[in-house]
């Protein structure tokens, strides 16, 4: 067994037919089909079969995909780890997060690193869901990832603060020239725009159980699928969302206002071994993206439905 034999795998599956993975790897299709061949014959069974639209896995190349996946990967990450710290021209490191991260806090660290390292490429991988972040992780995607604090993690997770997370209006709102955070209560009459992300806590939804202890149920407006989407609706006028505020501060026509108590949910940057060389850079330079909450008491938030579904992310008074 080798490592070409299961990178020629993990391509197959990645392209779904032989011909398109040939060609992605530059060799000959019978080249590709003899090596696949191979390594079933050393494994023990078929890993493939064919399907009526294109080429799946059996029951035992799904069991061994992901550790072909991960060897391959922990490869390539070598590869460019080394050339990266030779200084070499090629080398990158991947970086996966989740798009709210990726569209807010993150440009400015992308920025600094091109103009320090500019031999060294960084490759993003945006996620939806924090379940998608870790399980890209596991994978072997990438060599760092930036999001919440993943639980029960075995690999060095290096905090990098609490992002703030705000009610984000329009410019044309009430709430828009408000000089003093709000509390939640008061805004019982109100319209909210709400987010399918959005963290659950016992099987229901965060913003209604931080309602209901306010003595109200939110009324819904309009139903999104990302933050960013939910965010600019709101600074459209269609309603009131909560969402970080590095997210709102960069998406015109969205003013952030905060709440008392304010709310808070920790970021950091997690690997699957302790970073070295590049990696070590990055996360260093990652430090400080988020700014000092207010002052005070604050209340958590959870960062999302695999984290909140304890007690230790419930909200108090």
């Amino acid at each position: 067994m080798s490592l070409r034999q299961m990178e020629y795998l993990v391509a197959v599956v990645e392209e779904r037919s032989f011909s398109r993975a040939a060609h992605s790897l530059n060799v000959t299709q019978s080249a590709l089909s003899h090596q696949i061949k191979a390594l079933e014959r050393t494994v023990g069974g078929p890993l493939l079969e064919r399907l009526p639209r294109g080429v799946g896995l059996t029951p035992m190349g799904r069991a061994f995909l992901p550790h072909a996946e991960l060897a391959v990967r922990s490869a390539g990450r070598a590869r460019r780890a080394a050339r990266a710290a030779a200084g070499a021209e090629g080398g990158e490191l991947h970086i996966v997060t989740l798009h709210a991260l990726a569209v807010g806090v993150l440009p400015p660290v992308f920025a600094r690193w091109r103009a320090e390292f500019p031999g060294v490429a960084l490759r993003l991988h945006e996620c939806v869901t924090t379940d998608e972040l870790r399980e890209r992780m596991e994978r072997g995607v990438a060599d760092l990832a930036v999001g919440p604090r993943p639980q029960n993690w075995p690999g060095p997770v290096v905090s990098l603060g609490d992002e703030e997370i705000v009610l984000v209006v329009s410019a044309g709102d009430p709430l828009a020239g408000r000089a003093t955070p709000v509390a939640l209560e008061e805004l019982a009459d109100r319209a909210w725009v709400r987010c399918a992300l959005e963290p659950v806590l016992g099987g229901r939804r965060w913003l209604d159980v931080v309602c209901e202890e306010r003595g109200f149920a939110p009324v819904t407006a309009v139903e999104t699928e990302h933050s960013s989407t939910a965010v600019r609706m709101a600074a459209a006028g269609l309603g009131i969302v909560a969402a970080p505020r590095h997210l709102a501060e960069t998406t015109t026509g969205a003013v952030a206002v905060a709440v008392d108590p304010p709310w808070r949910r920790e970021q950091t940057v997690f690997s699957r071994v302790e970073p070295t060389g590049v990696a070590a850079a990055f996360v260093a330079r990652c430090a400080g993206i988020l700014r000092e909450g207010p002052p005070g008491a604050s209340a958590r938030v959870p960062d999302g439905p695999r984290e909140a579904s304890g007690a230790a992310g419930r909200l108090g008074a």
